[in-house]
């Protein structure tokens, strides 16, 4: 049994994008789980006094975590503003820790998200999914920026992501084309990276190994997850492809064909 090393699960992460729906469209019988999932969880809390935590940890950039909300929402999903947890709030947090004025290349859904922060006069480039912005005009001037010492930050470096009319380009290709043209290397702060998990842990008492990631991302959410030391479960749903299980080492704890089963299998051998 793969459980004989580990604690009792008292977390789960789930990816939202891709994993409990795609776009305006939810993965069928994704709200369903989720709702059967949070009740046998609070049952659980009765039964055991451990709670169970759940938390929503996105890359998304194409808008604020309000819009977000609303539109998880309308499809039905049961789901707390504050159990969201997106690569623009730790974007936000690095760039008050820093101190710094960015300029924002993100979709303009997003900049909610970084009311308040000052952006006259930049002195740091911010890139997320921006595809009204990525034109050769602004990816100069992001250019430049970096060349004169400005700090590059990617929300996130995903290759690509799924949308209802296919594979769509991510981030990812844009960051590194400006970290390949000025020799900079860019602070990620979105998934994979290890401070994005335990950052979306934080408040949970709850430490990575008590952890579960439900992702269909196979490097970002299950690596990620692993790396940081909880368990992956990778669903394949939205971005996934035939073989992504082979794209990382160690292996996700459990390939699942969609999220409902990752659901069953949480609460018939994690719980």
């Amino acid at each position: 049994c793969r459980m004989a090393a580990r604690r009792a699960l008292k977390a789960v992460l789930v990816d939202l994008s891709g994993t409990l729906h795609i776009e305006d469209s939810a993965v069928p019988g994704a709200q369903e789980a989720l709702k059967r999932q949070n009740y046998l969880f609070l049952f659980c809390i009765r039964l055991r006094g451990a709670p169970v935590t759940i938390r929503f940890v996105t890359n998304t950039t194409k808008e604020s975590k309000r819009d977000l909300l609303e539109r998880l929402t309308k499809l039905g999903f049961d789901i707390a503003e504050n159990e969201i947890f997106t690569s623009l709030t730790a974007a936000r947090n690095l760039l008050e820790q820093k101190q710094v004025r960015p300029l924002l290349l993100v979709d303009d859904k997003a900049l909610p998200d970084f009311t308040g922060i000052a952006t006259n006069d930049p002195n740091a480039v911010v890139v997320g999914l921006a595809p009204e912005h990525f034109n050769y005009e602004m990816m100069n001037r992001a250019f430049r920026l970096i060349l004169d010492g400005a700090p590059l930050i990617a929300i996130h470096k995903a290759r690509y992501f799924k949308k209802k009319s296919g594979l769509a380009l991510g981030p990812g290709p844009f960051v590194t084309g400006l970290e390949y043209a000025t020799d900079a290397k860019a602070t990620v702060v979105g998934k994979p990276e290890k401070t994005f998990f335990l950052e979306a842990l934080r408040g949970t008492d709850c430490a990575p190994e008590e952890a579960v990631m439900i992702g269909d991302d196979c490097r970002d959410d299950v690596g990620g997850a692993q790396d940081a030391g909880m368990r992956g479960i990778l669903v394949r749903t939205g971005k996934y492809r035939a073989a992504d299980e082979d794209k990382i080492n160690p292996a996700p704890y459990l390939t699942c064909e969609n999220f409902p089963e990752a659901v069953e299998h949480i609460l018939k051998h994690l719980l």
